[in-house]
């Protein structure tokens, strides 16, 4: 199993999230995050901002489903091309995971 967790525009999450939808990966979690990427912020008249809004997504899929993902995500998360801020996507191994209600193991 992979948990990825994707760091997208805030105006993009919904796109991104209807898309996993539609290729059946509806299991998601979505938190409002703050932060800078390598853009270190923008600067808007004499406003520096430092911190930007953005959604994290996390998804955790068996591991052949992981590049379906991260390829729906890179499709629907994009705001233009080359534009920077868009948002990155990490990948990391899980070891197990388990439903409280049922206690059943996976996903």
């Amino acid at each position: 199993m992979k948990m990825i967790r994707a760091i997208v525009r805030p105006e993009k999450s919904r796109d991104v999230i209807d898309a996993l939808s539609d290729k059946g990966f509806n299991s998601v979690t979505e938190i409002d995050v703050y932060g800078r990427g390598k853009q270190k912020g923008i600067t808007i008249g004499a406003v520096k901002y430092d911190e930007l809004p953005k959604i994290m997504l996390l998804i955790i899929v068996d591991d052949e489903d992981e590049k379906t993902v991260i390829d729906t995500i890179l499709e629907n998360a994009k705001t233009g091309e080359g534009t920077m801020g868009d948002g990155r996507i990490f990948v990391i191994p899980v070891e197990s995971a388990y439903t409280i209600s049922t206690r059943e193991e996976g996903i």
